[in-house]
Protein backbone atom coordinates (compact mmCIF):
# COMPACT_ATOMS: atom_id res chain seq x y z
CA UNK A 1 0.00 0.00 0.00
CA UNK A 2 1.29 3.46 -0.87
CA UNK A 3 2.20 5.79 1.97
CA UNK A 4 1.70 9.51 2.09
CA UNK A 5 5.02 11.40 2.18
CA UNK A 6 6.29 11.56 5.75
CA UNK A 7 4.21 8.55 6.95
CA UNK A 8 7.06 6.32 8.05
CA UNK A 9 7.31 2.64 8.92
CA UNK A 10 11.07 2.64 9.60
CA UNK A 11 13.94 5.07 9.33
CA UNK A 12 15.97 4.78 6.10
CA UNK A 13 19.23 2.89 6.52
CA UNK A 14 21.17 4.99 4.01
CA UNK A 15 20.80 7.93 1.66
CA UNK A 16 19.29 7.09 -1.76
CA UNK A 17 20.87 7.73 -5.12
CA UNK A 18 19.40 11.23 -5.47
CA UNK A 19 21.10 12.34 -2.24
CA UNK A 20 24.78 12.46 -3.03
CA UNK A 21 27.50 14.35 -1.23
CA UNK A 22 28.37 17.36 -3.35
CA UNK A 23 31.98 17.68 -4.37
CA UNK A 24 33.89 20.43 -2.66
CA UNK A 25 36.88 22.25 -4.16
CA UNK A 26 39.20 23.05 -1.29
CA UNK A 27 40.53 26.12 -3.09
CA UNK A 28 37.04 27.62 -3.16
CA UNK A 29 36.50 26.88 0.52
CA UNK A 30 39.83 28.37 1.54
CA UNK A 31 39.32 31.57 -0.47
CA UNK A 32 36.10 32.42 1.34
CA UNK A 33 37.38 31.19 4.70
CA UNK A 34 40.43 33.45 4.34
CA UNK A 35 38.22 36.53 3.99
CA UNK A 36 35.97 35.47 6.87
CA UNK A 37 38.80 34.65 9.24
CA UNK A 38 40.73 37.81 8.42
CA UNK A 39 37.68 39.85 9.47
CA UNK A 40 36.63 37.67 12.42
CA UNK A 41 33.34 36.73 10.73
CA UNK A 42 31.27 33.56 10.62
CA UNK A 43 29.16 31.91 7.91
CA UNK A 44 26.09 29.84 8.56
CA UNK A 45 27.35 27.71 5.66
CA UNK A 46 30.12 26.35 7.86
CA UNK A 47 28.50 26.54 11.29
CA UNK A 48 25.43 24.58 10.13
CA UNK A 49 27.45 22.35 7.75
CA UNK A 50 25.28 23.21 4.76
CA UNK A 51 25.64 20.65 1.93
CA UNK A 52 25.76 23.51 -0.62
CA UNK A 53 28.68 25.36 0.94
CA UNK A 54 31.15 24.19 -1.68
CA UNK A 55 28.91 25.31 -4.56
CA UNK A 56 28.15 28.67 -2.97
CA UNK A 57 31.76 29.31 -1.99
CA UNK A 58 32.85 28.51 -5.55
CA UNK A 59 30.58 31.36 -6.69
CA UNK A 60 32.14 33.68 -4.13
CA UNK A 61 28.95 33.86 -2.08
CA UNK A 62 28.20 33.10 1.54
CA UNK A 63 25.54 33.73 4.14
CA UNK A 64 27.00 35.86 6.92
CA UNK A 65 26.18 34.73 10.46
CA UNK A 66 25.80 37.74 12.75
CA UNK A 67 26.08 38.03 16.52
CA UNK A 68 28.58 35.23 17.04
CA UNK A 69 28.51 31.48 16.61
CA UNK A 70 26.73 30.50 19.85
CA UNK A 71 22.93 30.30 19.91
CA UNK A 72 20.59 30.70 22.87
CA UNK A 73 18.32 27.92 21.56
CA UNK A 74 18.92 24.24 20.85
CA UNK A 75 16.85 23.23 17.83
CA UNK A 76 17.01 19.52 17.07
CA UNK A 77 17.97 19.97 13.42
CA UNK A 78 20.72 22.57 13.85
CA UNK A 79 24.43 21.98 14.48
CA UNK A 80 25.25 25.50 15.72
CA UNK A 81 26.59 25.51 19.27
CA UNK A 82 24.19 26.35 22.11
CA UNK A 83 25.22 28.31 25.19
CA UNK A 84 25.81 31.81 26.50
CA UNK A 85 26.83 34.11 23.62
CA UNK A 86 29.35 36.93 23.83
CA UNK A 87 28.10 40.54 23.77
CA UNK A 88 27.20 41.93 20.35
CA UNK A 89 30.19 43.45 18.53
CA UNK A 90 29.28 46.95 17.27
CA UNK A 91 32.05 46.77 14.65
CA UNK A 92 30.72 43.60 13.04
CA UNK A 93 28.37 45.35 10.53
CA UNK A 94 31.29 47.30 9.09
CA UNK A 95 33.36 44.12 8.81
CA UNK A 96 30.55 42.37 6.96
CA UNK A 97 30.38 45.25 4.47
CA UNK A 98 34.16 45.20 4.03
CA UNK A 99 34.11 41.45 3.38
CA UNK A 100 31.26 41.82 0.86
CA UNK A 101 33.27 44.50 -0.96
CA UNK A 102 36.43 42.37 -0.95
CA UNK A 103 34.51 39.38 -2.34
CA UNK A 104 32.75 41.52 -4.94
CA UNK A 105 29.30 40.32 -3.90
CA UNK A 106 26.25 41.52 -5.81
CA UNK A 107 23.82 39.96 -3.36
CA UNK A 108 24.37 39.40 0.35
CA UNK A 109 22.42 37.22 2.77
CA UNK A 110 22.76 37.95 6.49
CA UNK A 111 21.35 35.80 9.25
CA UNK A 112 22.08 35.33 12.94
CA UNK A 113 21.97 32.91 15.78
CA UNK A 114 19.00 33.30 18.11
CA UNK A 115 19.87 35.97 20.66
CA UNK A 116 17.09 35.72 23.21
CA UNK A 117 19.47 37.36 25.68
CA UNK A 118 19.27 40.71 23.86
CA UNK A 119 16.31 43.04 24.53
CA UNK A 120 15.56 43.40 20.81
CA UNK A 121 16.74 39.93 19.78
CA UNK A 122 19.48 41.51 17.66
CA UNK A 123 17.21 43.62 15.45
CA UNK A 124 19.34 46.78 15.74
CA UNK A 125 22.39 44.75 14.74
CA UNK A 126 20.59 43.53 11.61
CA UNK A 127 19.61 47.12 10.79
CA UNK A 128 23.18 48.36 11.25
CA UNK A 129 24.48 45.62 8.95
CA UNK A 130 21.93 46.46 6.26
CA UNK A 131 22.96 50.13 6.54
CA UNK A 132 26.65 49.26 6.20
CA UNK A 133 25.97 47.16 3.10
CA UNK A 134 23.79 49.89 1.57
CA UNK A 135 26.69 52.34 1.94
CA UNK A 136 28.81 50.34 -0.51
CA UNK A 137 29.10 51.55 -4.10
CA UNK A 138 27.67 49.75 -5.89
CA UNK A 139 25.39 48.57 -3.11
CA UNK A 140 24.58 44.85 -3.18
CA UNK A 141 21.12 43.40 -2.85
CA UNK A 142 20.40 42.31 0.71
CA UNK A 143 18.34 39.46 2.13
CA UNK A 144 17.92 39.03 5.87
CA UNK A 145 17.07 35.68 7.44
CA UNK A 146 15.94 36.61 10.93
CA UNK A 147 14.98 34.76 14.10
CA UNK A 148 11.48 35.23 15.47
CA UNK A 149 12.62 37.92 17.97
CA UNK A 150 10.39 36.15 20.52
CA UNK A 151 7.46 37.78 18.77
CA UNK A 152 8.62 41.37 19.37
CA UNK A 153 7.02 43.18 16.44
CA UNK A 154 8.98 46.35 17.25
CA UNK A 155 12.10 44.37 16.37
CA UNK A 156 10.52 43.35 13.07
CA UNK A 157 9.77 47.01 12.34
CA UNK A 158 13.39 47.95 13.10
CA UNK A 159 14.69 45.53 10.47
CA UNK A 160 12.04 46.44 7.89
CA UNK A 161 12.82 50.16 8.30
CA UNK A 162 16.44 49.45 7.31
CA UNK A 163 15.18 48.41 3.87
CA UNK A 164 16.36 44.89 2.97
CA UNK A 165 15.27 43.58 -0.43
CA UNK A 166 14.00 40.33 1.11
CA UNK A 167 12.82 39.59 4.64
CA UNK A 168 13.15 35.86 5.30
CA UNK A 169 12.05 33.97 8.38
CA UNK A 170 11.84 30.18 8.35
CA UNK A 171 9.02 28.11 9.82
CA UNK A 172 11.23 25.01 9.35
CA UNK A 173 8.62 22.26 9.84
CA UNK A 174 4.97 21.47 10.52
CA UNK A 175 3.58 22.56 13.91
CA UNK A 176 3.11 19.00 15.22
CA UNK A 177 6.88 18.53 15.19
CA UNK A 178 7.88 21.84 16.79
CA UNK A 179 8.48 20.43 20.29
CA UNK A 180 11.06 18.01 18.86
CA UNK A 181 12.48 20.01 15.95
CA UNK A 182 12.15 23.69 16.80
CA UNK A 183 12.13 23.98 20.57
CA UNK A 184 11.33 27.45 21.88
CA UNK A 185 9.47 28.46 18.72
CA UNK A 186 5.78 28.70 17.83
CA UNK A 187 4.24 28.62 14.38
CA UNK A 188 1.75 31.39 15.19
CA UNK A 189 4.62 33.61 16.34
CA UNK A 190 6.56 33.01 13.13
CA UNK A 191 3.51 33.68 10.97
CA UNK A 192 2.92 36.91 12.91
CA UNK A 193 6.50 38.02 12.16
CA UNK A 194 6.05 37.41 8.44
CA UNK A 195 2.65 39.08 8.37
CA UNK A 196 4.00 42.10 10.27
CA UNK A 197 6.58 42.68 7.53
CA UNK A 198 3.77 43.09 4.99
CA UNK A 199 1.85 45.33 7.36
CA UNK A 200 4.87 47.62 7.61
CA UNK A 201 6.00 47.44 3.99
CA UNK A 202 3.52 45.79 1.59
CA UNK A 203 5.99 45.97 -1.30
CA UNK A 204 8.80 44.18 0.56
CA UNK A 205 9.43 40.61 -0.59
CA UNK A 206 8.87 38.05 2.17
CA UNK A 207 10.20 34.53 2.23
CA UNK A 208 10.07 31.42 4.39
CA UNK A 209 11.40 27.89 4.26
CA UNK A 210 10.76 24.39 5.53
CA UNK A 211 12.48 21.02 5.61
CA UNK A 212 11.07 17.64 4.68
CA UNK A 213 12.04 14.25 6.02
CA UNK A 214 11.44 14.83 9.73
CA UNK A 215 8.22 12.81 9.96
CA UNK A 216 5.73 15.28 8.50
CA UNK A 217 2.72 14.13 6.51
CA UNK A 218 1.62 15.49 3.15
CA UNK A 219 -1.59 17.06 4.46
CA UNK A 220 0.44 18.86 7.14
CA UNK A 221 2.83 20.29 4.56
CA UNK A 222 -0.04 21.52 2.42
CA UNK A 223 -1.70 23.10 5.45
CA UNK A 224 1.58 24.84 6.32
CA UNK A 225 1.95 26.18 2.79
CA UNK A 226 -1.59 27.53 2.99
CA UNK A 227 -0.81 29.22 6.31
CA UNK A 228 2.30 30.83 4.83
CA UNK A 229 0.34 32.12 1.88
CA UNK A 230 -2.33 33.50 4.22
CA UNK A 231 0.50 35.42 5.91
CA UNK A 232 1.25 36.93 2.46
CA UNK A 233 4.61 35.21 2.04
CA UNK A 234 5.96 35.65 -1.51
CA UNK A 235 8.71 33.01 -1.78
CA UNK A 236 8.93 29.60 -0.14
CA UNK A 237 11.88 27.18 -0.12
CA UNK A 238 11.43 23.46 0.50
CA UNK A 239 14.41 21.16 1.02
CA UNK A 240 15.42 17.80 2.42
CA UNK A 241 16.58 17.66 6.03
CA UNK A 242 20.06 16.14 6.21
CA UNK A 243 21.44 15.24 9.61
CA UNK A 244 24.50 17.45 10.21
CA UNK A 245 25.89 15.38 13.11
CA UNK A 246 25.10 12.39 15.32
CA UNK A 247 23.88 14.79 18.01
CA UNK A 248 21.07 16.04 15.76
CA UNK A 249 17.72 14.48 14.90
CA UNK A 250 17.84 11.47 12.56
CA UNK A 251 16.36 11.60 9.07
CA UNK A 252 12.96 9.94 9.09
CA UNK A 253 12.55 9.89 5.31
CA UNK A 254 14.42 10.80 2.15
CA UNK A 255 11.71 12.47 0.11
CA UNK A 256 11.72 11.62 -3.57
CA UNK A 257 12.31 14.39 -6.15
CA UNK A 258 8.85 13.94 -7.65
CA UNK A 259 7.30 14.74 -4.25
CA UNK A 260 9.22 18.02 -4.15
CA UNK A 261 7.80 18.73 -7.59
CA UNK A 262 4.26 18.09 -6.33
CA UNK A 263 4.80 20.55 -3.51
CA UNK A 264 6.24 23.10 -5.92
CA UNK A 265 3.14 22.91 -8.08
CA UNK A 266 0.86 23.02 -5.05
CA UNK A 267 2.65 26.14 -3.82
CA UNK A 268 2.34 27.87 -7.16
CA UNK A 269 -1.35 27.03 -7.24
CA UNK A 270 -1.68 28.70 -3.84
CA UNK A 271 -0.27 31.89 -5.32
CA UNK A 272 3.36 32.06 -4.16
CA UNK A 273 5.44 34.17 -6.50
CA UNK A 274 8.18 31.54 -6.45
CA UNK A 275 8.56 28.07 -4.97
CA UNK A 276 12.11 26.70 -4.86
CA UNK A 277 11.82 22.98 -4.02
CA UNK A 278 14.32 20.14 -4.21
CA UNK A 279 16.42 17.83 -2.03
CA UNK A 280 19.36 20.24 -1.73
CA UNK A 281 17.39 23.48 -1.58
CA UNK A 282 18.17 25.58 1.49
CA UNK A 283 16.72 28.86 2.68
CA UNK A 284 19.44 31.12 1.30
CA UNK A 285 20.49 28.87 -1.60
CA UNK A 286 20.61 30.92 -4.81
CA UNK A 287 18.85 33.73 -2.98
CA UNK A 288 19.33 36.29 -5.74
CA UNK A 289 17.98 33.82 -8.31
CA UNK A 290 14.87 33.21 -6.20
CA UNK A 291 14.24 36.96 -5.89
CA UNK A 292 14.60 37.46 -9.65
CA UNK A 293 12.27 34.55 -10.34
CA UNK A 294 9.72 35.97 -7.92
CA UNK A 295 9.88 39.27 -9.81
CA UNK A 296 8.90 37.60 -13.11
CA UNK A 297 5.33 38.13 -14.34
CA UNK A 298 4.16 34.51 -14.08
CA UNK A 299 5.23 31.52 -11.97
CA UNK A 300 4.11 29.01 -14.59
CA UNK A 301 6.64 26.35 -15.36
CA UNK A 302 9.35 27.45 -12.91
CA UNK A 303 11.54 24.67 -11.59
CA UNK A 304 14.47 24.63 -9.20
CA UNK A 305 17.91 24.96 -10.76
Amino acid sequence: MDRAPGEMTARPARAPEWIREKRVRLADLHAVKRVMRSRALHTVCEEARCPNRGECFSRGTATFLLLGDVCTRACGFCDIATGRPLPADPLEPARVAAAAREMGLRFVVVTSVDRDDLPDGGAAHFAATIGALRSLRPAPGVEVLTPDFRGRLESVRTVVAAGPDVFNHNVETVPRLYARVRRGAKLDRSLAVLSAVKDESPEMTTKSGLMLGLGEKEAEVLDLLSALRAARVDIVTIGQYLRPSRENLPVEEYVRPEVFERYRLAGENLGFRHVFAGPFVRSSYRAEEALLAASSPSPAGRKPG
